[in-house]
């Protein structure tokens, strides 16, 4: 599986290592107490249909760029800090990949999971 998103038509390559967290158990642990991350890795939550779905950072101790898309479309990019950081946004998939893997993703862009 790979993440991909298209800026500008010439489709790029956030991540190569693509785990899912399909399970309420897996969604709920997420990335908790993981000491590092590979720098081509993305954790993916997929869900069903859109909806407003929050992040948090308790337990994670690294920072993550986290992107909650909608209908294949980014509607928010934000790096969220270890222990402290929270988001919301409206999503049916959310990737959480290390910081800075996401700087140059913007909200309205397209982007894809691979399969």
């Amino acid at each position: 599986m790979t993440v991909v998103y298209d800026p500008d038509g010439a489709a790029r390559t956030l991540a190569t290592t693509v785990d899912t967290a399909d399970s309420l158990l897996e969604q709920t642990r997420g990335l908790m107490f993981r000491r590092s991350l590979p720098d081509d890795y993305a954790l993916a939550f997929r869900f069903d249909r859109a909806k407003t779905r929050d992040i948090h950072m308790l337990f994670v101790f690294v920072p993550l760029d986290v992107i909650w898309v909608a209908d294949g479309v980014v509607q928010r990019v934000e790096t969220l800090r270890p222990w402290r950081g929270f988001a919301r946004a409206r999503a049916d998939l959310i990737l959480e990949l290390p910081a800075g893997a996401a700087e140059a993703v913007e909200p309205g862009e397209k982007l894809l999971l691979e399969t």
